[in-house]
């Protein structure tokens, strides 16, 4: 009788009790959305700011990368890949510095890629779309393609204006996104039952 209130577990109680740990830590469901909402309204009330922290953490992850990159072409010097490795290493290192040194400059460049990462992925979105557009769902894809397509246009036009603002408010979107969603799966775990 227990097993029809709670649904049928092909693995055999697994799955009721990984919720049953999901639901016991409810609470730092709710404390994490918090804390991510409000670090998404900090972000939106201080773009620039979180354009720039963005960019600093960004450039160290690039020099990190590049160190790893050099050390694994000096570990593997007699590939026939080793000279491009070292440049990669290099070239990436020397990006990272300056988005370290000179976050203007980054995000600049930054706000730039995204534009034409944006563009590039509508227009793909829109290909698909169009090989497939008798599939159900498939104006979705369109409208996905089209938003994608033309934020990627507004950026892309707002460039280079735009690029002391732009990374730290998306940034600040995507937290007070993320913060509500395990704010509101942590409030739904607690009402389960």
């Amino acid at each position: 009788m227990e097993d029809s209130k709670i649904g049928f577990d092909p693995l055999g109680g697994r799955i009721t009790e990984a919720f049953g740990v999901l639901r016991a830590h409810w609470g730092w469901f709710v404390a994490i959305g918090i804390l991510l909402v409000v670090l998404g309204v900090a972000a939106i009330a201080y773009a620039l700011t979180a354009t720039l922290v963005s960019v600093i953490v960004i450039g160290t992850f690039m020099l990190i990368g590049a160190v790893g990159l050099i050390i694994q072409a000096w570990r593997v010097k007699k590939w026939s890949g080793f000279i491009v490795w070292t440049l990669s290493g290099l070239l990436y290192g020397a990006a990272g510095l300056i988005a370290i040194l000179n976050p203007l400059a980054g995000a600049l460049a930054l706000t730039l890629l995204l534009g034409a990462a944006l563009i590039a992925a509508g227009l793909f979105r829109l290909w698909v779309w169009f090989q497939n557009r008798s599939q159900p769902g498939s104006p979705w894809v369109a409208l996905s393609g089209l938003l994608t397509l033309a934020v990627g246009i507004l950026i892309a036009i707002g460039w280079p204006a735009n690029s002391l603002m732009i990374l730290g408010l998306l940034l600040g979107i995507d937290l007070l996104f993320q913060g509500w969603s395990l704010l509101f799966t942590g409030l739904a775990l607690r009402k389960a039952p």
